[in-house]
C-alpha cells in the first residue's frame, strides 16, 4: 500500500521537473525573443536612416507634380499648353511673291509716297540728306530755309566760317561733324566737278559724309537713276518682311535688289520708309491696323488689337502733320509747320 503512493509523487517530480525545463526554454525563448526586435528595430532605424533622403526626394517630386489647389479647394483640370502653329519654310519663289505682293499693297496705300526732305535742286537735296543723319525730316526740313538763303551754291557753302555754319544748322545736331562734311563736299563740288553734283554713284560716294545712302537718294529724286535707300526704316521692314536677314546696309541693299526690277528700286524705297514711320514702328508696330498684316512674317511683334494700334499711327495716318513744310500737291496730310523762333532772354 506504500509503493502505490510513491507513483504519484515521482509522477509528480518528473511533471515538476518538466515544467520547470519547459519554464526555462520558455524564459530562453522570451529573452531571445526580446533581444530580436531590439536588433530588428536597430537595423530598421539604420535602414531608414539611409532610406529617408530617397523617400524626401519622392515627396518632394510629388508635391511638385501636385496642381495648385484653387480657392474652392479643388484641383484645376490641367490645361494642355498650347503650341505656336509651324509655319512652313518658304521658297524662294513664294518669297519673291510675297515681296512683289507688299510693294503693290504699299503702292495702293501710300500712292503719294514721296521723299519727305524739302528741296529744290540737287545740291539742296545733298545738303538735306547729309542733315538728316541721326535726326528727323522735319527738323531738317526746319532748319535749311535759313541756312540756304545765307548759302544757296556749294562755293557760299565751302566760303562760309565753320562757326557760322555750325550756328545755322545746330538743331539738327552732330553739328560740328556735319559742318566738316558739308565744307568738304562743297569745296569738292567746286574744284573737282564745276560746282555742279555728280549723277553717277561713283563720283557722289568720293564726296566728304557721303556714302551709299544719301547717293540713292540724291540719284533717285534729283536725277531719276534708280536707288534702294537703306536708312534704318527700309533695313528694319526688309527684315520684318523675310527679304534679308543681314544688319549690314550694302548687304541688305544687295539682297532686295535681287528680288525687285531696277525700275521699282526708287519707289520702293520711299513706300517702304514712309510705311516704317507711320505704322510699323521700331518699338510698337501697329500691327493691327496694318493694311499688309496678312503678308509679314512678323505679324504679332506689336499691337494687335485694331483700336489700340490705330492709336500707334503716325503723320496723315494719324491725323498729324508730316515732316515737310512745302509737300507735294497731292499729299493728303498737313505740311509741317516752321521752326519756332528761339524765346528771346528776358
Amino acid at each position: 500500500m506504500n509503493a502505490t503512493p510513491e507513483k504519484p509523487a515521482a509522477a509528480k517530480k518528473a511533471v515538476t521537473k518538466k515544467a520547470t525545463a519547459k519554464k526555462a526554454v520558455a524564459k530562453k525563448a522570451t529573452a531571445v525573443a526580446g533581444q530580436a526586435p531590439a536588433k530588428k528595430t536597430a537595423a530598421g532605424k539604420t535602414a531608414l536612416a539611409k532610406k529617408a533622403p530617397a523617400k524626401k526626394s519622392t515627396a518632394k517630386k510629388a508635391t511638385a507634380k501636385t496642381p495648385a489647389k484653387t480657392a474652392a479647394g479643388k484641383t484645376p483640370a490641367k490645361t494642355p499648353a498650347k503650341k505656336a502653329p509651324a509655319r512652313k519654310p518658304e521658297s524662294r519663289v513664294a518669297m519673291v511673291r510675297r515681296a512683289r505682293r507688299i510693294n503693290r499693297e504699299l503702292a495702293e496705300l501710300y500712292p503719294y509716297a514721296h521723299p519727305e526732305l524739302d528741296f529744290t535742286n540737287p545740291f539742296e537735296l545733298l545738303v538735306a540728306t547729309v542733315l538728316s543723319a541721326q535726326t528727323t525730316d522735319l527738323r531738317v526740313n526746319q532748319t535749311t530755309p535759313r541756312l540756304f538763303a545765307v548759302c544757296p551754291t556749294p562755293e557760299d557753302m565751302a566760303a562760309m566760317p565753320p562757326e557760322k555754319l555750325e550756328e545755322l544748322i545746330r538743331p539738327t545736331g552732330f553739328f560740328r561733324a556735319k559742318t566738316k562734311s558739308l565744307i568738304g563736299l562743297s569745296a569738292a563740288l567746286r574744284d573737282r566737278f564745276g560746282g555742279e553734283v555728280p549723277g553717277r554713284l561713283e563720283d557722289l560716294v568720293t564726296l566728304p559724309g557721303v556714302g551709299r545712302k544719301t547717293a540713292n537718294v540724291v540719284l533717285g529724286n534729283a536725277f531719276g537713276v534708280p536707288g534702294i535707300t537703306v536708312d534704318t526704316h527700309f533695313g528694319r521692314l526688309a527684315r520684318r518682311f523675310g527679304w534679308t536677314t543681314a544688319e549690314d546696309a550694302e548687304k541688305v541693299e544687295a539682297d532686295v535688289a535681287e528680288i525687285f526690277p531696277k525700275s521699282e528700286w526708287t519707289m520702293l524705297s520711299h513706300r517702304v520708309v514712309f510705311h516704317g514711320r507711320r505704322v510699323c514702328h521700331s518699338r510698337k508696330p501697329a500691327c493691327g491696323a496694318c493694311a499688309i498684316a496678312p503678308l509679314c512674317p512678323a505679324y504679332g511683334e506689336g499691337e494687335t488689337d485694331p483700336e489700340k494700334a490705330r492709336k500707334l499711327l503716325k503723320y496723315e495716318l494719324g491725323g498729324q502733320p508730316g515732316q515737310r513744310l512745302k509737300p507735294p500737291a497731292d499729299y493728303p496730310g498737313r505740311p509741317a509747320p516752321p521752326m519756332a523762333p528761339p524765346v528771346a532772354a528776358s
